[in-house]
């Protein structure tokens, strides 16, 4: 994702076998390879985070929407959307892994600028904000979570799932939320419903 000549060898193979593309989801992102508290992070951490998580995305999206725009002008009926994935992160500060949540924070806004910029070319741009998901970047803190899931930190006491996200993103994908460009979907388990 971090490379221009792969995401637009992507865009080559995409039109090669389909011919055309109507919905992309920014689903790129990894995790810092050392969770590391600020005060001690590396520079090549915070580079490969923001070139996988945020450039990527960025510019794939500019390409993406540049062919969507002219694929409107032939087909307008078609439902065209961009969902990027966030996380939490972008607005739950750790302290201990500061390069993933700029990245996130990045890509939000990044859902923002797309949105405002798209809009009159009738297509819709979207966020999907997940909390803790059951995934290989969340393996390695698995009895961390499980403690806190434990001792009340979700309204909803579990993991949440890739199908959880996947759902949400469907939603977003097939025009069953229209009027809603720019909308932020927290799939989050209510961690981040503030509550007294």
């Amino acid at each position: 994702m971090s490379s221009g000549a792969d995401r637009a060898s992507l865009l080559l193979a995409i039109e090669e076998h389909f011919g055309r593309l109507d919905v992309l989801v920014n689903n790129a992102g990894i995790a810092p390879r050392v969770r590391a508290d600020i005060l001690e992070a590396h520079e090549e951490s915070f580079d490969e985070l923001i070139a996988t998580n945020l450039k990527g995305p960025y510019f794939l999206t500019q390409a993406v929407a540049a062919w969507m725009i002219r694929q409107r002008a032939t087909d307008p009926s078609v439902h065209r959307a961009i969902i990027n994935i966030s996380s939490i992160s972008a607005t739950v500060a750790s302290v201990n892994r500061g390069d993933y949540c700029i990245s996130k924070a990045g890509i939000a806004m990044a859902t923002r600028l797309w949105a405002a910029r798209l809009a009159e070319h009738g297509i819709g741009v979207y966020e999907v904000r997940p909390g803790i998901i059951e995934s290989d970047m969340t393996a390695g803190v698995r009895d961390k979570y499980d403690a806190l899931i434990e001792g009340g930190l979700l309204l909803e006491k579990r993991w949440g799932t890739p199908d959880d996200v996947g759902r949400a993103v469907r939603v977003l994908a097939t025009g069953e939320l229209p009027y809603a460009t720019g909308a932020v979907l927290v799939v989050d388990g209510g961690l981040t419903l503030e509550r007294l």
